[in-house]
């Protein structure tokens, strides 16, 4: 049986570059290649990479992506923005629970939720984490965003939805949190490219900061930083706070 996410992505790929929170890629994009230094030479994979926002522009600036993701429609999408654009980017369909690749990689970004923390067991997103880490060199960089979990405890899921949703967007209603999972039960509602509604049961696991740095730390990263993740403009200077929905993860070996 199809997972959620599956299901959510089969036919989502017009109106996912539409989506409110798909609107930071430039700024997004500034960050990764400071983070960088501007080196061109670096091979980086994008996972999750949906329809290819981050690996297209970074392509753009005449960097080396290779994008992975599990969604065929959203791969599809990618190559054709790809084509259109004249750039040639390898978009291949992985799991990224099972990535083909070791040692390969400078740097792995994975923004946007992707794939981690999506999963629906703790096991099967650290397996997310194990094979990123081993698809890297052993001098590279991780960066990825997950779901902050100060936020629920001290701020409403429903809230954050409702303010920051678009109009015509997926919408988000939380059927509750819970404390000793730390996964958030909900039912989003989305029109699909075809213009047809569904409505889906999700649940998404929320990850303390002391959790992800002990992670990254058991895969082998010396160096763990966490920070607020705002929207298009990632900051080093943005201290992670309560009120941040999502967090910056910077993991270095």
């Amino acid at each position: 049986m199809k997972q959620w996410y599956e299901k959510l992505f089969e036919n989502y790929a017009d109106n996912y570059d539409k989506e409110v929170f798909t609107q930071g890629t430039l700024g997004e994009c500034d960050f990764i290649e400071e983070e960088i230094a501007y080196d061109k030479s670096l091979k980086i994979i994008d996972v999750g990479c949906g329809t290819g926002r981050h690996a297209i522009e970074l392509a753009k600036r005449r960097y080396d992506v290779t994008g992975i993701d599990l969604s065929d429609n959203q791969l599809d999408k990618a190559r054709e923005k790809a084509l259109s654009e004249g750039l040639k980017i390898d978009f291949f369909k992985h799991d990224a629970r099972n990535l083909p690749y070791e040692d390969q990689f400078d740097l792995a970004i994975m923004l946007c939720e992707g794939g981690f923390p999506l999963m629906e067991t703790d096991e099967m997103n650290f397996e997310i984490l194990k094979n990123v880490s081993n698809s890297l060199k052993s001098s590279s960089k991780f960066i990825f965003t997950t779901l902050n979990g100060l936020f629920p405890i001290f701020n409403s899921i429903d809230d954050f939805h409702e303010t920051g949703a678009a109009e015509d967007g997926a919408k988000y209603k939380s059927s509750g949190f819970d404390l000793m999972t730390m996964r958030d039960y909900n039912v989003t509602t989305f029109t699909d490219d075809d213009g047809v509604e569904h409505e889906l049961k999700c649940d998404e696991r929320y990850y303390m900061p002391s959790e992800i740095t002990w992670l990254l730390k058991s895969l082998g990263f010396k160096k763990v930083d966490i920070y607020g993740a705002k929207l298009g403009a990632y900051s080093r200077e943005d201290k992670l706070s309560i009120e941040d929905y999502e967090m910056l993860v910077i993991a270095e070996r």
